[in-house]
Order: structure tokens, then sequence, then C-alpha cells
């Protein structure tokens, strides 16, 4: 039987040649900072060592301190909340839009017309499966709130909003990941870019433990010497990683090319398929996920289509369903209805680059035999 996985790398002689030369000399990672201004468009890069750490980062640059408050999605990944946390700051849900599965706008500025409170920092937007939120309405949003905004884009890197990329918007910060799904990574890594040189300058020096060198010199200085100036952290990304994530840049736009074409089979071919949704494209769309709603029986029908071979995913489980939120807020199961609808409804279908058209076309025969099967 056919198995194809949810998530997929494909690698070839690039990255190979970038770790060979990686051992040759230093500076990859300043390197991929370089690359990515380039390829987002803005003007500072931090590298980090995975997605999480570059958020935690972010956080950490903000000055995020216990009893501040930091508005997400509730339709995010755990490590959204789970940095803000660990500055026993206090996360604040926000609904979804069913459409797009981001953060609900207007339900945003709802909460932020009621709440004027000093200890409100910041919204932290992700962009779900690679489609962007309504960036310009966002940032009146933030205009008129004077809040700072933190875009999640572990899933866009690459994506555009009305053709610009994400990340060339004058937000606070935005993070992005080298490995977006977390499956089994042959590298990894996250980025956290900037429009703000204090940012920039306050987020390279705590993600090296807050330490300042002196540099060797013919004048007598000692580059042993150093000082710590602040209480850091140690998130830099290693330049085999760097060298590995600078051939997968390199691959970027040709991957999400090919997820494009992917996703234009899945809709044409899946169109009218009985208890099936297909996502809706509202704005510029890269699919780092495919993103289906089965209306009858969500968890029977991954079921029937594991054992046909294909593996599927769930983004996401709502965050205040989960044990830790649940009982730490108090929060009830009807509390966020849309996410909780979208939640009972959405399943993840394959779509990487490394799908052939024979795997897409089976994929979309056995969701055709399975809905087929629900009468």
């Amino acid at each position: 039987m056919k198995r194809i996985p949810l998530f997929a790398t494909q690698t070839d002689k690039k990255e190979s040649q970038q770790i060979q030369s990686a051992l040759e000399s230093k500076n990859k990672s300043e390197e991929l900072e370089e690359r990515i201004c380039d390829y987002v468009q803005t003007d500072y890069a931090i590298a980090t060592c995975n997605e999480t750490a570059a958020l935690h980062l972010a956080m950490t640059t903000m000055d995020l301190k216990r009893g501040d408050k930091i508005l997400c999605s509730v339709n995010a990944y755990p490590n959204v909340p789970e940095v803000v946390r660990h500055f026993d700051a206090e996360p604040i849900f926000i609904d979804i839009d069913t459409d797009d599965y981001n953060i609900d706008l207007e339900e945003l500025e709802k909460y932020l017309a009621k709440n004027r409170s000093k200890k409100l920092k910041g919204v932290i937007v992700s962009h779900v499966a690679g489609q962007p939120t309504d960036l310009d309405a966002l940032m009146d949003i933030a205009e008129h709130y004077n809040i700072m905004i933190i875009e999640d884009a572990t899933n866009a890197l690459g994506a555009t909003y009305k053709g610009k990329p994400i990340g060339s918007y004058q937000t606070g910060m935005t993070i992005f990941s080298f490995n977006p799904h977390r499956q089994f990574p042959l590298g990894n890594g996250g980025m956290l870019t900037t429009y703000i040189e204090e940012f920039e300058e306050r987020a390279r020096l705590l993600r090296n433990n807050a330490i300042v060198q002196n540099e060797w010199s013919s004048e007598g200085g000692l580059g042993y010497v150093y000082d710590v100036v602040d209480i850091g952290l140690e998130y830099f990304m290693s330049d085999f990683d760097a060298a590995f994530n600078l051939a997968m840049l390199e691959k970027n736009d040709a991957v999400i090319k090919r997820r494009k074409e992917i996703a234009a089979i899945y809709n044409k071919e899946l169109a009218g398929t009985p208890h099936v949704e297909l996502p809706k494209e509202l704005r510029d769309h890269s699919y780092s996920l495919y993103i289906i709603k089965i209306d009858k029986n969500r968890d029977s029908f991954a079921r029937d289509l594991y054992k046909r071979g294909i593996e599927v995913g769930l983004h996401y489980i709502p965050l205040h369903l989960l044990s830790y939120y649940k009982q730490k807020y108090n929060l009830r199961i009807n509390d966020y209805p849309k996410a909780l609808r979208n939640f009972q409804q959405i399943l993840s279908i394959p779509i990487h680059a490394a799908l052939s058209d024979e795997d897409v076309y089976y994929i979309i025969e056995q969701v055709k035999e399975v809905a087929k099967s629900r009468g």
C-alpha cells in the first residue's frame, strides 16, 4: 500500500555543499541573516536555534514582565502562549475567523475597545496555513489602539500579502521558522526580523547570554575580556543549521510554487465532494497547509484515510481546550464558539513539494472514496 507522509523535506546536493562550506569557513549564520533581510525586505534579522526561541526572544526584547498581557488567537500552536507564560505574563485568547482560521480582527478590536490597560503589551498574530491575516486592517487597529504587533509567520516564510513579502510590513517583530511543522527535522532554525534598530540591538545582545566582549587589537585590546550586562539567553543558530537553511531558502520559492500547483489540483478535483469543504483563498495563500473541513465525523474520516496510507493532521486544537490553559484560566469549552466548531471539522491533508502528481491524485481518489462511504 502507498504511504504518503503529511510533511516531507526534499534535499539535494545544495544542502551537502553548504554544510561542507560551513566546515571550511564561518559566519553562515550571518550570511543567512543577510539573505533573509533581502528575501522578506526588512532591515534586521536575528537567527535563532528554532522558532520558539525567536518568539521567546521577541518577548524578552519587549521586556515583558509579570502581570503583563499579550493577545493571541485561540487557534495557534502552543508555543505562542507558552512563551508568554514563561514571564508569568497572561495570554488573552481571541476567537477566530471561520473563513481563514486566523485571529478574528473584529473580535480583536472589540477587546481592545473595552480593555485599555497599561498591562496590555501587544498581540501575536499567527498567519495560519500560509494565508496571512488582513494586514491592512490589522495595522489600522494597531495604530488606533497603539499596540505592538508581533507576526507569527512560522508557516509563512515566502508568503505574501498583496504581493509584498510577509515581514516587509512595519510591524514590531516577525517570527519565521525553517522547520514550521516540527516533524523530525534534518535542520532547525528560527528567525526574528524587525525594522526597529533598538529591538535588533537588544535581541542580538540577549541571544548570546547578554555578553559584551572586547576585541583583540594591535593597541593592546584583550579579546578574552568580556562582561555580562543583562539576563540573557543562548539562542544562536549553529553554522551547520544555517548552512542547511541557506540551501532550503534558495529553493523556497520553487517549493511554494509546487504547493500552489498541488492546491490548484485539489481545488479542481475535490470540488463538490460530499461532506468535504475546501479552504477559502481570501488573500495570497502559500499553502504551507491544506486544511479541509469534514461535516460528518471528522475523526472517523481521518482514521479511514490513514488506513489507506495517507497521513493527516490537525491544525490546531484550540488553546482553551488544552489542560494547562483550561485549568489555569478556568476556561469553558464554549468560550470560543467559532474555534470550537472549526476544531470539530478541520483536517490537514498532505501538501508538500515532495509529492508527485501520482501521489496527489491518489490522495484525491482516497478522499473521494472515504467521502462516498459516508452516505
